[in-house]
């Protein structure tokens, strides 16, 4: 039997999963090229304080299977660990306050312990309280969450603590961000019903979930771990150092990849690169997949790992971290307390912080010398902590994200599906997937590379 050949372009975890499924199959021929010289992408795991920690992503959700399953096929589920702490603070107001319980993405679900946090005024409670008496859904399309959020719950409920959550995770603004594409959960409960509380309510009643059930899971060793478990798999299949630098058609209806490291032929191709760069790759061959492609934004953020003595942290550490809103930030947009967070990174003896920096329209301190950054982070350090002197960490490392973080704004599920139905027409064998097009996180990545994987071989019989 002739096998089949299938080029996976981007050594990120949708590419090394998409490759390593695609290599189980035994009439595939599967080759992956990565542009740079190491694989992993957006998951790094270096040495840093005498220990190897996470440069980017360091958990995944754990109440999707995704991640968790390719975790047990790859010989990892039984090493996961939870975090060991799970309240988190917001600044707000001019100190930390407890994120109050329970909440779904932002959202508050008990009123008279959001009015005792003090996150949001006596009058944004109340404003809050005016989604419990509202009689008419008036969701039209796929709206920003910001729109949403402000009209049924107030400006303050969005600000200062949706924001901070989504936005967050998404290095954006809820103002801009899609409802369906980033917040699906919410999604859904604004179409349900005229109020976003009653109906997140009704959901966490009948869904009934566990309380000490884990929220992320982790690895010890760190995120590439699963890096190094996927390319030890796909052995003599990788290809470092191959920028693509165009793709043709051939008249049998084949592609040839031209790379930095050579002529690569294949009757499907998956393109697991961001959309930025994905875009110019296939303008030629789809004007309007390569046009949507070119529209999705990025964001750039920065990434401080910092090693404190304790007895210089004169804070109590009795949380997962702490986040910033909009209105409070200077240079911190969150903070990570992460020798807390998990416990095997509490055997240092330090007190180690992860702490982020940028968003969306604001790249200034990811742009700075490491010296001025640096000197911002500590400050706004003093500050959101409440420290009585500027802290000196004895460790640091600072890893810069640029255009890392795609913006799914209002309508992008339909401008990915238009990406994926042109292509089928204009570049059939070729797809896309990743973290530009259907979740940012781990677990979605993983869930596109499979899905990719499919598609490619339902396509090549």
């Amino acid at each position: 039997m002739t096998s089949k050949r299938v080029c996976v372009v981007g050594g990120g975890i949708t590419g090394l999963t998409a490759a390593y499924q695609l290599s189980k199959a035994d009439d595939v021929a599967v080759t992956l090229l990565e542009a740079s010289g190491q694989l992993g992408g957006k998951v790094q795991t270096t040495p840093f304080a005498g220990i190897q920690l996470d440069e980017g992503a360091d958990a995944f959700l754990a109440r999707v299977p995704w991640a968790i399953e390719l975790a047990e096929e790859l010989g990892l589920k039984d090493d996961l660990v939870s975090p060991a702490k799970r309240s988190a603070y917001i600044f707000s107001y001019g100190e930390l306050r407890a994120i109050p319980q329970p909440m779904v993405l932002g959202i508050p679900l008990d009123l008279e312990t959001l009015a005792a946090s003090g996150i949001v005024s006596e009058a944004g409670v109340a404003r809050a309280s005016e989604d419990l008496d509202r009689t008419e859904n008036q969701m039209v399309g796929d709206e920003s969450i910001g729109s949403v959020v402000r009209r049924r719950l107030g400006d303050e409920i969005l600000e200062r603590m949706v924001d901070p959550l989504i936005g967050g995770i998404n290095a954006g603004d809820a103002d801009n961000l899609s409802l369906d594409a980033s917040a699906s959960q919410l999604g859904h409960a604004a179409r349900q019903g005229p109020s976003f509380i009653e109906e997140l309510r009704y959901v966490r009643t009948r869904n009934k979930p566990d309380p000490d059930a884990p929220v992320f899971y982790a690895h010890p060793d760190g995120m590439g771990r699963f890096v190094h478990e996927l390319a030890s798999r796909l052995g003599d299949s990788v290809v470092l150092n191959a920028s693509i630098s165009g793709i043709e058609r051939a008249d049998d209806g084949s592609w040839r990849l031209l790379s930095s490291a050579g002529i690569f032929d294949a009757e499907a191709v998956i393109f697991a690169t961001p959309a930025h760069v994905t875009a110019p790759l296939l303008a030629d061959h789809s004007r309007v997949a390569g046009s949507e492609l070119a529209s999705i934004e990025f964001a750039s953020v920065g990434l401080l790992s910092l090693a404190f003595d304790r007895a210089d942290i004169d804070h109590p550490l009795d949380g997962s971290g702490f986040l910033v809103p909009k209105p409070e930030q200077r240079a911190i947009t969150a903070c990570s307390w992460s020798s807390e967070k998990w416990a095997h990174l509490g055997e240092t003896g330090k007190a180690l912080f992860r702490v982020s920096v940028g968003h969306i329209g604001s790249s200034s301190y990811v742009d700075m010398s490491d010296d001025a950054l640096l000197d911002h982070v500590t400050t706004d350090l003093q500050r959101l902590m409440g420290l009585d002197t500027q802290p000196t960490p004895t460790d640091v490392r600072i890893s810069r994200w640029i255009d890392a973080f795609p913006q799914y704004t209002p309508g992008h599920l339909a401008r990915v599906a238009t990406i994926d139905d042109t292509l089928v027409d204009d570049a059939p064998g070729v797809f896309v997937a990743g973290a530009s097009y259907r979740g940012i996180g781990i677990p979605a990545c993983i869930d596109q590379a499979h899905q990719a994987a499919r598609s490619a071989q339902r396509f090549l019989t």
